[in-house]
């Protein structure tokens, strides 16, 4: 996988309890048009993109790259995980070359408040600690967003520090993967 290592990309499809995490298909293009127009799922991200340029830019087969997990809830795209190395030039970062992955997810507001994104989000950590053992995983949001601040806790993400960016107060976590001590 490039970016995140010597992983083989894409993994084989991932169940949860309700959900299945997989790679894009063509069938996913308007979903994805959908997240990035939608004004509610840009509140905490920068905004909305254009309806009308979205389907413009986003290609026939969107998101297929590694790192992006498509959340299918009953053969449907609900919403997306991204885990993707930060750039090393932030200056907030958990070690000292940075590169951290990334957890990233957005969903799709009818999906809201049904635990999805905590069921998504733990089975891609799962994933993750197989496929890249001891890496740790960090995340960022805003601190006004009370909901991923409470999906982060519940994640098992810790607080590194908080920052100004984009005009608004960030929350730097971390997470890593237990491992039992032999």
């Amino acid at each position: 996988m490039t970016g995140l290592g010597p992983v083989a990309w894409p993994p084989a499809p991932i169940r949860t309890e309700r959900l299945v995490l997989r790679e894009s298909e063509a069938r996913d293009r308007a979903a994805f048009i959908e997240l990035f127009a939608s004004p509610e799922v840009g509140t905490n991200i920068g905004g909305s993109r254009p309806r009308d340029e979205l389907e413009r830019a986003v290609p026939e087969l969107p998101g297929r790259r590694p790192g992006l997990f498509v959340i299918d809830l009953d053969g449907s795209m609900i919403g997306m995980i991204t885990l993707d190395r930060r750039d090393a030039e932030r200056s907030v970062r958990v070690r000292p070359d940075g590169g951290e992955a990334e957890l990233g997810y957005l969903f799709l507001p009818e999906a809201w408040g049904c635990g999805y994104a905590a069921e998504a989000c733990a089975a891609a950590l799962d994933w993750f600690a197989d496929a890249l053992p001891g890496e740790p995983v960090v995340l960022t949001t805003q601190t006004a967003n009370d909901r991923a601040m409470r999906l982060a806790a519940k994640l098992g993400f810790t607080e590194v520090e908080r920052f100004e960016e984009y005009g608004a107060e960030q929350w730097f976590g971390v997470w890593t993967s237990v491992t039992p001590s032999s």
